[in-house]
């Protein structure tokens, strides 16, 4: 049975379109038997959450801090998930006009008490916007399908 990916990015601006399409891409073209769900923070729910196996989170640094939009997400689906997802992977990218670090303290707090577990440190695409990101995001999406994929996590 193909185990499930869910991509929950904020994309508010077509630079953050560009990469959370890079991070879709990547995780659908790592030849894996993942199913690759892609939805925007507003739309996703606890269930959403319960029925996937990995998460890649996705958000822009806003006046030091996560999105709103990730925010609430997390604040619908924390109580709901809590007692049923922990030990999930999951990977966080933050674009950050700054240096990104208040996002992502903020992001590690909500993601340890639900007791996920990062495959790697955070992707922070700081500073002025560079192609690099957008092969960065590609690589990380390839990750983390082919490691849920491959059962490592």
């Amino acid at each position: 049975m193909p185990r499930t990916l869910l991509i929950c990015c904020h994309t508010p601006s077509p630079n953050m379109v560009q990469l959370a399409d890079a991070l879709s891409q990547g995780a659908q073209s790592a030849d894996c038997d993942v199913i690759v769900r892609c939805q925007p923070p507003l739309q996703t729910t606890a269930d959403d959450v319960l029925n996937a196996d990995a998460y890649l989170l996705g958000t822009t640094e806003n006046f030091g801090y996560m999105s709103g939009a990730l925010k609430d997400f997390f604040d619908r689906i924390y109580y709901p998930c809590l007692e049923h997802t922990q030990g999930r992977p999951y990977a966080l990218m933050v674009r950050a006009g700054l240096d990104g670090t208040g996002t992502i303290t903020a992001v590690e707090r909500i993601v340890s008490g639900l007791r996920w577990n990062a495959i790697q440190p955070p992707l922070l695409c700081q500073g002025d916007f560079q192609s690099t990101f957008v092969t960065q995001c590609e690589e990380l999406g390839q990750l983390l399908s082919a490691g849920v994929d491959a059962g490592i996590w």
